[in-house]
């Protein structure tokens, strides 16, 4: 499905958490895009204004709750942003024609077929693939990290003759990021010594896995695996961060590794260095940005730094959070025109062009 230049595509939303929320106020400001629908999963948004669940005024575009009233609206594309996908709804919208764009856990796939296979036995891919070729749509996952991060680190290596190794690291105070179901569900606030923890980061980060992969595959370099490994900071203190509480003595920080390996060494990687408060032992040089560490002829070393628009005040959490769920949410929006304008099928980031990474001037 197309849309032409001077007609904004049309867009139905899935999900008004904490990205999904800020997304409502970021489309209202895209020229290219128009809020046509919205999907809830809570009952007790359905009926209500997409405008007033985002804290703005009205925008006329009333929340609705089922996959019926998604393809009757017959958008050109769907933006999902639940926290995890809803490979169902993924598979009914697709089949109907309708492109889809998610930051729900989601980069080449690889995680979902081997992590989390569907009742069908079929791995998730072919059945998006399957759906995608049925009704002519296409399927794209990104977000900062998972996907921006990696493409940054895919494109610093353009003037890099020989590379030895490429690592992004993620360095970021997470404690902007008010979801407790989330972090009850990586284990933050358990003991340290809960030997649950483990698996629970691990499942919930897997997702960056693909990155690794997906970073290979514009690399042309076949791994032989992608391992995992962490190291774990117990708070030194009782920790209250007026959403979230912590113990002494429980997880409140964390140094994650997904490492691509050939022969046995680590040649392309993704670091994740967490910290929900600076209280914590071992604690880690939080820089509060993203990196890209090239080794090779030559070397590269290169800083996404993040900053508020001037005069944000980032003493109130809100604006903190804002900005978190903002990079989150807009590598999903700005990517929509390439993504409507692909072939049929998934879509990773390696396949957009350049201008499906592109931001948008205001007008």
């Amino acid at each position: 499905m197309t849309t032409s230049a001077s007609t904004p595509t049309r867009v139905f939303q899935v999900a008004t958490g904490n990205v999904g929320t800020e997304m409502i106020k970021r489309i209202g400001t895209h020229a290219d895009l128009e809020l046509v629908g919205l999907h809830c999963y809570t009952k007790e948004k359905i009926g209500k204004d997409a405008g007033e669940i985002a804290g703005l005024a009205p925008n006329g575009v009333l929340a609705t709750g089922s996959i019926e009233e998604i393809i009757a609206a017959a958008p050109d594309v769907l933006t999902f942003h639940g926290v995890f996908p809803d490979e169902d709804l993924y598979v009914r919208v697709l089949e109907a024609g309708i492109n889809i764009v998610t930051t729900a856990d989601w980069i080449t796939g690889w995680h979902r077929d081997t992590n989390h296979p569907h009742p069908s036995g079929k791995p998730v891919t072919q059945l998006l693939r399957d759906a995608c070729e049925k009704g002519g749509s296409t399927f794209y996952g990104t977000g900062m990290n998972p996907g921006v991060n990696q493409i940054l680190g895919v494109v610093c290596s353009a003037d890099v003759a020989e590379i030895e190794n490429i690592t992004t690291l993620e360095s970021v105070d997470v404690s902007c990021h008010h979801s407790k179901d989330t972090w009850i569900e990586v284990g933050y606030g358990l003991p340290v010594e809960d030997p649950s923890i483990p698996d629970k980061l691990e499942k919930y980060t897997r997702v960056f896995a693909d990155s690794v992969l997906m970073m290979a595959d514009c690399f042309d370099l076949e791994l032989d695996e992608v391992t995992f490994s962490y190291e774990l900071g117990a708070c030194t203190k009782d920790v209250d961060l007026g959403w979230y509480r912590m113990a002494k003595g429980s997880l409140g920080g964390s140094y994650l590794k997904y490492q691509g390996m050939v022969d046995g060494v680590p040649r392309i990687e993704t670091h994740l260095e967490w910290q929900m408060t600076p209280h914590t032992n071992p604690s880690w040089d939080i820089k509060g940005c993203y990196i890209t560490q090239i080794k090779g002829d030559p070397c590269v070393y290169n800083k996404h730094m993040i900053f508020p628009k001037p005069g944000v005040d980032l003493s109130d959490p809100n604006n903190f959070a804002s900005i978190g769920m903002t990079v989150t949410g807009l590598p999903a929006l700005n990517a929509i025109t390439s993504v409507v304008a692909a072939p049929p099928g998934l879509l990773t980031s390696a396949d957009l062009p350049l201008r499906g990474f592109a931001g948008r001037f205001q007008r």
